[in-house]
């Protein structure tokens, strides 16, 4: 079902000093931040080997991004799994019983479709499952 972990999000304040740090400390080539409205963020992206690092600030204080750093601070958000069925995917949880914060899949960034486990569907962990765009 997972294919490869596709990125680790990290909360933050402020997107360009967040992406600044990471050009300048570790070499990190970051893509073009997004707008998605949606989920009241602002988010880009660095790849590191075969996964990436999200990058997200909140557009919103209201926004689950916003809410989480008010409650926690920056740090660590979630992990996101890659999967080829999205849809079909959350049904099979759906049967098994985990508790989903999305029953449908969303809007992503970069034309992706997303929806999102509930940590207390996954032993405290904030898990996004994201299908690519079929090319």
């Amino acid at each position: 079902m997972l294919n490869r972990i596709y990125h680790l999000g990290y909360a933050v304040e402020d997107i360009e000093a967040a992406s600044i740090f990471y050009e300048e400390n570790f070499g990190a080539v970051l893509g073009e931040p997004e707008v998605v409205e949606e989920q009241g963020i602002v988010a880009t992206m660095f790849r590191v080997g075969e996964s990436n690092i999200e990058l997200v600030q909140p557009t919103r204080p209201d926004s689950p991004v916003g809410k989480f750093l008010a409650k926690r601070g920056e740090g660590f958000h979630h992990v996101a799994f890659e999967v080829d069925d999205l849809s079909g995917t959350l049904a099979e949880l759906e049967r098994n019983g985990v508790e989903l914060i999305d029953e449908e899949p969303r809007r992503g960034a970069g034309g992706t479709r997303v929806a999102f486990v509930h940590p207390r569907g996954a032993f405290g962990v904030l898990t996004e499952l994201v299908e690519l765009p079929h090319a």
